[in-house]
Order: structure tokens, then sequence, then C-alpha cells
């Protein structure tokens, strides 16, 4: 996939989507002549192909390539665009304040189309307490006329045991049952087997900086990472001046009808990961600094609030050795994946043979201001029977409190500590990878997070932030030490990215020099049976391989493992799992318009990737290597050869056949590059 289709974004009307001829032709037989670009390919040897890292496909599926944009169009384009300051200018100053953007938003929800929550349930306008007052719409009449058409399906929950919660907004809504005499549907399924919400008493303490975290306060003062307090003013001055702490968004919060509007007070507890010193310090920060202004900020607790004293939680904590340990060892682990790891698709995962699922990256800050929006990162579903979070943070104090809010609030087996995400926002506030330079950093965050939570504590990592100068290998007996369970190494650095292959040489050596206590996980490039195979072989050392890239192209790689076996998955077989993935994602986000949609998204997503999966008849060599560039190619249905483009307009009919037709003026851009054959980034 070359950098132009990832970036392509796709505009839709209330016409369906251009189709492409070509995606209608099936595969050219051998005689026909072949156009220069696949006389090019055809001939290449296999050696030579794979030596090139381009996928050997059989010559007579080899397509022309599609038409792309020039270079020469983007340039002149983007002359065109510097030649027209004046525009951008007056972009800037048409730049809506967030207070009038709040006011458009709660003018939208009083049109029809946002009708309100209780009345589209029970299709009664009486049944709203609010009445005029209520932010949203009572027009149903208004709700009906306006309302997309249905999608062809049924509504996921139609064998539940209570009606649908969505009602009159739900988007298959002629599929819904008639009622019994009791208004309930004749269901045995309950209407939701997920856990791990946000309870709303204890998302209000965290707005008001009244929620107290004594187990990780003990744990700090303990370590002696809390010191003097600041005077009161000094600190309210310098937060005043310095901080940058984001109101939380009525619609960031998800509200329900009936509970108290979120206060529009700047939060107090938690200061912002990169730190108003951390500007004046080039970023290394003291942690004393960034601490102690947090501490002297937290008001009383209100009355009648169960707080445990310091004293009498030292007394109960188990000794490390005493702490429940997860057994990682030959299980399969899907790795925590930022957008695309959603719960839908760990479900799916879990059907297709995974074993070990983890959320999706949380940043601790957020969590600790209770941003509803990030606290759903650490949903679990039921079938998850092994299930960890990972959160990421910069400093000791916030890490050690999400730990204790988490451990409070959540049912998970595991936390994981992120310190290898190379994303640059991420970067830039001291977390992530940029801990690989601080070692002293990750002792006190291992250390202040281990004492504080009974649960085990694992961390990833990658080996190291430069290129060439790895050092996990000199921290792998501290980290076991410091108090981590597990650690899981991603065989890149971090100016790597994702870009050459893993250095598994370097996971071994690790993994041979940790002590006994502590489990190393693999991670990088594991993409077929094989592939875990040989890791397993060569390092019995490892406890296992967590799989990250090759679960999004292929889920069914569990699958593959597990039965030892290349699937040649059909195209029927590869739908099918969309479909499922829809089914459930509709469950999870809703089946209501703004459910439907938000479904739509992730899937794309999701089809960002699925499309860099090459089936296994069409191959010269198995199994497909992940940095294998694929020439273009065609399927061997229409199915197939449609599912293995890599235009974003295709993604987007795919998505037509599982959720209806997108709106007017759809558009979609991926999130994400991170191909393996995507250029190095930051050096």
């Amino acid at each position: 996939m070359d950098e132009s289709a990832t970036s392509t974004i796709i505009t839709t009307t209330e016409e369906s989507v251009v189709e492409n001829p070509e995606l209608s032709l099936v595969p050219p037989p051998p005689s026909e002549p072949a156009d220069s670009h696949s006389q090019s390919h055809s001939e290449l040897t296999t050696e030579e192909l794979v030596a090139k890292s381009i996928a050997p496909i059989k010559k007579h599926f080899l397509r022309p390539p599609p038409l792309r944009p020039s270079s020469n169009d983007a340039v002149s384009q983007t002359a065109t665009a510097a030649t027209a300051p004046s525009q951008s200018s007056s972009f800037v100053k048409d730049k809506k304040s967030k207070r009038q953007l709040k006011r458009e938003r709660r003018q939208d929800q009083k049109s029809s189309k946002n009708i309100c929550p209780l009345i589209a349930k029970t299709g009664d306008i009486t049944s709203c307490p609010y009445n005029d007052k209520c932010r949203f719409s009572h027009d149903v009449e208004g709700f009906k006329a306006q309302k997309p058409e249905d999608i062809e399906g049924e509504c996921p929950f139609l064998d539940s045991e209570e009606p649908c919660p969505y009602g009159l907004a739900c988007r298959f809504l002629g599929t819904h049952k008639s009622k019994d005499k009791d208004g309930v549907l004749g269901g045995k399924k309950k209407m939701s087997d997920e856990c791990n919400g946000l309870n709303k008493d204890v998302q209000k303490l965290l707005w008001k900086n009244k929620m107290k975290f004594p187990k990780a306060d003990a744990k700090l003062k303990a370590l002696g990472l809390l010191g003097k307090a600041k005077s009161k003013t000094k600190i309210v001055e310098e937060k005043e001046e310095h901080e940058t702490v984001p109101v939380p968004e009525e619609d960031d919060l998800d509200i329900k009808v009936g509970s108290d509007e979120p206060p529009m007070k700047k939060p107090k507890s938690v200061i912002e990961e990169n730190g108003s010193s951390a500007k004046a310090n080039n970023g290394d920060v003291t942690f004393m600094e960034k601490v102690v202004g947090e501490s002297c900020t937290q008001t009383e607790p209100e009355a009648g609030m169960d707080v445990t004293t310091p004293e009498s939680d030292r007394s109960l904590k188990l000794h490390p050795r005493e702490k429940k340990i997860i057994d990682f060892r030959e299980k399969l682990y899907l790795a925590p994946l930022t957008t695309v790891g959603n719960l839908p698709f760990r479900r799916v995962c879990k059907v297709l043979g995974a074993d070990v699922t983890c959320g999706e990256m949380a940043m601790c800050t957020n969590l600790l201001q209770g941003q509803a929006s990030e606290w759903a990162l650490l949903r679990r579903h039921s079938s998850e029977d092994l299930f960890g979070v990972q959160i990421c943070g910069a400093y000791p104090d916030t890490v050690a409190r999400a730990m204790e809010l988490i451990d409070q609030e959540c049912s998970v087996d595991f936390i994981d500590i992120n310190m290898g995400c190379p994303i640059d926002i991420v970067v830039e506030k001291g977390a992530g990878s940029a801990l690989l330079n601080k070692p002293m950093r990750i002792k006190s965050i291992i250390e202040a997070a281990s004492g504080t939570v009974d649960k085990p504590i694992t961390v990833k990592v990658r080996t190291g932030f430069f290129e060439g100068k790895n050092r996990i290998d000199s921290l792998i007996t501290d980290i076991g030490n410091w108090g981590a369970s597990a650690v899981t190494i991603h065989g890149r650095s971090r100016q790597q990215r994702y870009s050459k292959l893993a250095n598994w040489d370097y996971v071994y050596q690790c993994a041979r020099k940790a002590p006994d206590a502590l489990q190393v996980m693999g991670n990088g490039d594991v993409f077929s049976y094989l592939d875990w195979n040989t890791r397993k072989a060569d390092c019995p050392e490892l406890a296992t391989c967590m799989i990250a890239r090759g679960a999004l192209i292929k889920p069914w790689i569990f699958t593959e493992i597990k039965e030892q076996r290349h699937w040649d998955i059909t195209s029927g077989e590869r739908l099918n799992i969309l479909k499922d993935f829809v089914r459930l994602g509709l469950e999870h986000w809703g089946s209501d318009t703004k459910g439907v949609e938000t479904t739509r998204r992730f899937l794309l997503e999701w089809l960002s990737y699925t499309c860099r999966y090459i089936p296994v008849g069409l191959l010269d060599v198995i199994p497909q290597r992940l940095n294998w560039r694929p020439p273009s190619y065609y399927g061997r249905d229409d199915l197939e050869t449609l599912m293995v483009s890599d235009s974003a307009a295709d993604w987007v009919r795919i998505s037509e056949m599982l959720l209806g037709k997108v709106p007017d003026g759809f558009t979609f851009a991926p999130k994400h590059k991170s191909n393996a054959y995507d250029r190095a980034e930051n050096g």
C-alpha cells in the first residue's frame, strides 16, 4: 500500500459511491498481454521478488495498477494553496469559540433529528420528566419524517430480555417484535454483558477534585516521592499561569437524561503530564516539583466518605511474592491496539482463538479527570476471561493513582503500563517510549504501581529510544525486582517505529537474561503459525508472543496457530467475520443512527488493515510476510478483488454492504499509517 492510498479521503453524496469498473473483472487469462508494470514483476524470479520485499503473487492474478494522482498534481495543489494565504487567514478569523460551538450543539440537540432517548424508547411523549426543559426534541412525528430508512437485517437486541433501548431511533425498527402485556420482548439474552463502566458518583468526585487515593499516596510517601508542600497561594498562581487541563465537554461525558450537568470548573487534582516545569527544563522536570502541587490542592473528603488511612492500609498490603501470578506461557495474546482494538474487535478475536485480551491504551491524566471517552477504553465483555487494561503516564503519582482507581472501579486480571508508545504527542509529554531514556523514572513508576495494587503489573517496552542504542537488556533484571510480573519487548526502537523487521535476537537475549520470576513476551512481525513456532523454538525462555498487526490484518491467525495450518480463507468467510464485527459493534455502540455510523467508522479503520492480506491460494511462496508490498492483483472472485483493494472508496462500498448507504457528505480518512514498509520516521 503506497502512502497516497493511505491518505485517500472519500467524499460521497446521496448517490452511491462511484463503482470501479475494474472490480467486476475476473483475472485475465495468461494469454492476454500484461502491462509494463505486470511485466516488470513477471520478469523477476520468486527469489528476487522476496529479496525486494515484493509479494510473489501468481502471475495470472496480476493486474494493471490503479490510476493514482501524480506527484506533480500534488505539488501543483500545494503550490496553489500556498499562493492563497488570504483564505487560510480568513479561516482563522472565522474560527468559532468553544462557547459558540456548545451553543450550536445545544441547538442541534433540539432539532427533530435528536429525539429524547426516553421518548424514543417508550414512544410516549409524557415519559420524559423534564418536559419543555429537556435538551432533546420531543417531536416524534418530525423525527419519523427525517429519520433515514431502515437498514437491511435484524435489530441486535431482538433476543434480549428487554425492549430495544433505542426504540423509535433504532435503524432496524421494522424488525422489532411486538411486546407482550408486560412490555418485555420474549428473549433470554441479557441486555448487556459488559462491565467496567464509570460510576457517575465517582465521575463527579473526579470532576470536583474530591477523590482520595490513600493507597497510592501512602506508597508514594513510603518511597520518598512526596516532599514538603509549597504554599497554596503559590500553587494557584503557577496553575493559573501554566495549567492547560481541558474542561470536560458535555459530549465527551456520555451524560444520560436525568443526570446532573457536569461542572464547568477546571479540574485541579490532575496536573498535565508534560507539566509547566517540563517546558522550563526542556522536559527534564523533577518529580518532586510536579507532585507537590497536586498533593496540596486536594480538598477534604465529603462527610460520610470512607477513607482508608495509610497506616491501616500498609498493614494489609501483600508482599510482592504473595500477589496473584498470571501464567502467560503458551497463551495467544492479542496486543492492545489503538482505535482498532476495540471491544467488538476483541470479541471477534476471542471467537477465533485468542486467549488473552487487553484494552486500548488509556492516558492516566484523562482517567483521573473522569473523561467518559477514556474510561470507555477499559470496558470488558464477559467473554474476555483473561483481560487486562493498558495505561500510559509519565509520572509515578498519576500512574499510581490511576492504578488505584482502576483497581477500585474495574474488573481486570492485570494492568499493563505502556513504556513503548512511539506516538509524538505521547512522547512529548514524557510518557510512552520517552521513559526509555529515564530508567530512574521507570523504577519509580513500577515501584509505586506495584505497591499500590495487588493485581499483577506488566510492562510493555521497546528495545530503546534510538536505533542501535538498545538498553532494555541492562534493565531487565531490575524490572522484575521493582515489582513487574511480566514484560513485553517489541523488537524495534522508538526511532524505528514500524520500519524494518523486528530484532528478535535482541528479544531472545533479554529473555535469557531475565530472572525466573519475570515472564518475558516478544512482539513484532508474528504473521503465521510458522513465525510463532520459530520464536518459541529459538528461545524456550520466552513465555509467549504478543500478536498485534498480524491480528489486525488477519484475525484468524489465532485459529491458524492453534490448528497449525495455513487457512486459505475464502472471501465469503471473511465477509462473515465482518458481519460478526458489525453485529457486535451495533450491540456495543448502539443501533440508532449515531451507533451505526460509529460502527461504520471503526469498520473502515479495520478495513484499512485487512486489505493487506494476500490469500494463500494466490501466493507462489507461503506464508505471507508482514513487510511484503503486494503489487496490484485480482482476487479469485469479485468480492475478494474488492477486499484486497487499497482504495478507501472500496472500503466504503464494503461498509455499505453491511450498514447501508453512507450519509450525505460522508468523509473518511484512515487514522493510522503504521505500514510495515512505511518510510522510517524521526530518523
